[in-house]
Order: structure tokens, then sequence, then C-alpha cells
């Protein structure tokens, strides 16, 4: 089951609404799908403009690993050759902390990923969780 657009504007709208409702810094959210494209992104005014290739990068790595961002900066953290090699072979596109979050079917299938950024990177997963559970959906921090 691919994440519609639907589901992934729902995603965007319920992360940026946790977000305000618990006073964080303003959020970028990008959400991808299984093959790491962007579906859907959207930056809150006042978040930096850079902010787009973080949460891609945060999502990217997800998706690609089958790993979620938590357990990419474990992994970053207890083998950082490993990680360094992961990042050359992505372009440098993989930004290995929390706030990557990988969307999974009810059969455990990685179906995508969410990346958000702009506060600190534990409260941009709380967001996610908070966009991915609203639309539905199965989330791993």
């Amino acid at each position: 089951m691919p994440v519609s657009l639907r589901k992934a504007r729902t995603i965007i709208r319920k992360t940026l609404e946790k977000g305000r409702e618990m006073e964080f810094k303003p959020l970028s959210v990008v959400v991808l799908d299984a093959g790491g494209h962007v579906i859907a992104f959207e930056r809150e005014d006042g978040a930096a403009p850079g902010r787009f290739g973080i949460a891609q990068g945060k999502a990217y790595g997800s998706v690609m690993l089958g790993m979620a961002g938590t357990a990419q900066m474990q992994r970053a953290e207890t083998q950082a050759y490993f990680m360094a090699s992961v990042n050359g072979v992505y372009g440098g596109q993989v930004v290995p902390v929390p706030g990557g979050v990988l969307l999974r079917d009810r059969k455990g299938a990685v179906i995508g990923a969410v990346g958000v950024t702009g506060d600190t990177s534990d409260n941009d997963a709380l967001a996610a969780m908070a966009g991915i559970e609203a639309a539905g959906l199965i989330g791993e921090i």
C-alpha cells in the first residue's frame, strides 16, 4: 500500500499542528515513498530555508536503510565508519538522527518515511509520530 498524497498531507498538517501545540520552533516536514521520492513537503513560516535538505536527509536515510533515525544515530555512535560509508554511497544525503521516521504497513513492510526538522531531534520525532498516527499509519522512530 503506497502512501497517498492525501495521507502525506494529513501527516504534514498534523505534524505541524503538534509542533505549534507544543510550542516547538518552526518545523519543516517531508514525506517520502518507499523509493525515497518526495510525495509532499512543507516548511513553516520562520523555518530556515535549508531545512528541506535536513528533513529529506532524515527521511531518506530511514527509507533507504530500513532503519529509523534513532537506530541510525545509535549505529553512527558505535560504527561511525559504517554511517560514513553509507553517506558516501548515498551522496551525503543521509542525516542519521531522530526525526527520520519509517512508515510501515500492517505486515511490517516499509512504505515510506517522514522527515521532520526545526526543533530538537527528539521533538521532531515526537511531532512526526503525531502526524503519522493521525493519518492512521504505523511509524517507527
